[in-house]
């Protein structure tokens, strides 16, 4: 099937740049978006079944609400690598290209034909992305790795739940999105240092290095301590989400002036005069005399209104649906949510312009494609560039 998208104009820092996509899921196909907004050619390659998270559950008539969401501004090729002409038109992309992203678990490149060290050789400039769950050598190599999986195994869900309690889950992909953020920057990085070498490199990605990332800050163990690195990342009940006579609101007074604006406006200065509450230690060591007393002042009003009395003196925010974002006034500020064209939807709202460029802004974005929607267009220009 041919039909007419755009190719990203030459605008953005990394117009030129060409991406071979043939990635799946999330981290690896959202990094290579990444580059596409900062004006990257990108071509999804899949093969015939489709990216799986094409199959997922979605309300949306004929497409993937995550699908649609994770792959916009690309073209779309089927290839299927075991066939040998599809397999050749890949090695003419490559020779071309600048970038290649795939999440296969170890093994399976070299089975395909694809390992870094066969395509080298046609392209010694290639940037060559393998985003894997635990990474290429070790003894879980060869596991599957997805977002909840590592979200389980790296701590992370431990760390979400209450003490004393069951982990819990932190849904909306952290970890894949992170690891997208990982690709996009790893890649640029690689782009960077080809300009003074002349010659490409391999860039790993993994989910657990993106979950251990996440967790810096916790991932301190001094010497001669006690094994509980996570015991000094809570703030004690203050800083957290608090019911109101209406929703949630979040709110964080660590600092000696938001503890005291916070005082001040709920009418809880008694609290902020006593010597026992006034260190964030102190008031962790007794939140359970403090956080009651706030909560009853807090229900006093909604948290829509609570979130415009503290307005800059406190940090919050009331608790939102993603749908609200849609509408948000700071968002659309910000210009991060636009209208784009669709064969299937017609059209939809999305995310947009995770970056300001003063200078290169970056392309205008396009939907999503459709399963092999630019794979003539894509045969003849490798047929004219043969």
């Amino acid at each position: 099937m041919s039909t007419s998208a755009p190719h990203p104009s030459a605008r953005g820092p990394l117009a030129g740049v060409r991406v071979l996509d043939l990635s799946a899921y999330i981290a690896g196909p959202y990094g290579c978006t990444l580059l596409a907004d900062q004006g990257a050619e990108v071509l999804k390659i899949e093969p015939p079944g489709g990216d799986n998270l094409r199959h997922y559950p979605s309300t949306l008539a004929g497409e993937s609400r995550a699908f649609v969401g994770v792959n916009r501004s690309k073209r779309g090729v089927v290839l299927d690598l075991k066939q040998p002409a599809d397999r050749e038109v890949l090695m003419s992309l490559v020779r071309d290209a600048d970038v290649l992203v795939h999440n296969f678990r170890p093994g399976v490149p070299e089975r395909l034909g694809i390992a870094y060290a066969q395509l080298q050789p046609l392209n010694d400039r290639l940037i060559y992305c393998a985003v894997t769950g635990f990474g290429e050598t070790g003894p879980l190599k060869d596991k599957a790795g997805y977002d909840q999986v590592l979200q389980t195994y790296s701590g992370m869900c431990d760390e979400q739940g209450q003490r004393g309690g069951p982990p819990e889950i932190l849904y909306g992909s952290v970890v894949d999105y992170f690891a997208s953020a990982m690709v996009a920057s790893g890649i640029a990085s690689a782009l960077y240092e080809r300009e003074k070498s002349g010659r490409g490199q391999q860039v790993g990605v993994s989910l657990l290095r993106a979950a251990l990332t996440m967790q810096s800050a916790r991932l301190v163990w001094g010497e001669d301590e006690p094994r509980d690195v996570s015991r000094d990342m809570r703030s004690g009940g203050i800083t957290g989400l608090h019911p109101t006579r209406e929703g949630y609101l979040y709110l964080s007074a660590n600092t000696p002036h938001f503890w005291r604006a916070l005082c001040e406006k709920t009418g809880l200065m008694a609290l902020h005069d006593d010597p026992r509450y006034d260190s964030v230690k102190k008031r962790a060591a007794h939140r359970d005399e403090i956080v009651p007393r706030l909560r009853e002042a807090l229900t006093a009003r909604t948290a829509r209104e609570w979130e415009a009395e503290f307005g800059e003196s406190v940090p919050c925010a009331a608790s939102r649906s993603v749908a609200d974002m849609f509408d948000d006034p700071q968002v659309r500020a910000e210009a991060m949510v636009t209208t784009l064209a669709h064969p299937t939807l017609g059209s939809y709202q999305g995310f947009t312009q995770p970056w300001v460029y003063s200078r290169t802004p970056g392309p205008a974005p396009f939907a999503a494609p459709t399963l092999g929607q630019h794979g003539d267009d894509v045969r003849a220009e490798v047929a004219g560039a043969g």
